[in-house]
């Protein structure tokens, strides 16, 4: 982040984890995105709401010199591995903007050492349902046997039509470090969370020999996640003169690796973010997942 913009994050008062989740968990949700320049996120944190207050996580593997206990951080390191069939089922049910579409992950919170298998679906009325299952961070990058029974318990419980998930392999590794924010009441308007997310890095693990990696450090993605009512950010957002994008970490990032794919319904984030950002080769495969023990994850 810019400096201004880390001021801004550093003004904000904490919330814990356990009341960020109890006040404004939102597994079902209206995602709202938008991407946009990493310069111009300061100007837009600048008109927080003065409630308004950032998540503040205790990091097991760093401590405050000054009394060695765990360190505050108000950024987390994030890695997400998506699985898709050989035929990439669920890429061009995204791209293709079908209802019924649906992704499957694990998420690590690399400063905590917590793994979950996600898989996320389309409910009424354009809202998203995330189902997790808490998850062997060794398995990372894996299905298992227990991961494809839940997999294929949510999909068909959420009316995706019946696949060959056991063909579920991983095809993208997106990184990048996560700020959450707890925004605040307003006439109306429940109480809701917001995500912004920098330093992001996309891996494509099936692009060849060795993968290949693209990365946008000039850019920033935020996402409101409310009820159905927009809240204070996206407004600060909508008078800065940025409206929601679509834009997809798996989707968007997959066809910005691989050119000979349906692209279209990303065209206009391609264009203004990835275009100059082209794929390099990643070189050899990267170390083995480090795990570090931890009970907590943002």
């Amino acid at each position: 982040m810019t400096g201004s913009a880390l001021a801004s994050i550093a003004a904000l008062s904490p919330v814990t984890l356990d009341e960020l989740n109890a006040r404004a968990e939102l597994q079902t949700r209206i995602d709202r995105k938008y991407m946009l320049p990493l310069a111009d996120l300061a100007e837009v944190l600048c008109e927080l709401d003065d409630d308004t207050r950032v998540l503040e996580l205790d990091a097991p593997c760093a401590t405050d010199a000054a009394d060695a206990r765990p360190a505050s951080i108000r950024s987390s390191s994030y890695e997400s591995v998506y699985f898709d069939t050989p035929e990439l089922v669920s890429f061009h049910l995204a791209a293709h903007g079908r209802r019924r579409r649906f992704k499957v992950r694990t998420r690590s919170y690399l400063d905590t050492g917590a793994t979950f298998l996600e898989v996320k679906t389309r409910g009424g009325r354009s809202l998203t349902v995330k189902d997790r299952l808490e998850y062997d961070p060794a398995d990372h990058d894996r299905i298992t046997a227990e991961g494809l029974e839940y997999t294929s318990s949510v999909l068909g419980d959420s009316g995706v039509a019946d696949g060959e998930w056991s063909t579920l392999t991983p095809t993208l590794i997106t990184r990048y470090r996560r700020t959450t924010l707890l925004i605040p009441a307003t006439a109306g308007r429940d109480e809701s969370r917001a995500t912004i997310d920098v330093d992001l890095e996309w891996i494509d693990e099936g692009a060849g020999l060795f993968p290949r990696r693209l990365r946008t450090p000039e850019s920033v993605i935020v996402e409101t996640k409310s009820g159905r009512a927009t809240g204070s950010l996206d407004r600060a957002l909508w008078r800065h003169g940025h409206r929601p994008a679509t834009v997809s970490k798996f989707g968007t990032g997959l066809a910005a690796l691989r050119p000979d794919l349906p692209s279209n319904k990303w065209t206009r984030v391609l264009r203004r973010h990835f275009d100059q950002a082209g794929p390099t080769p990643a070189g050899p495969p990267s170390a083995p997942h480090q795990t570090i023990p931890a009970s907590i994850a943002a």
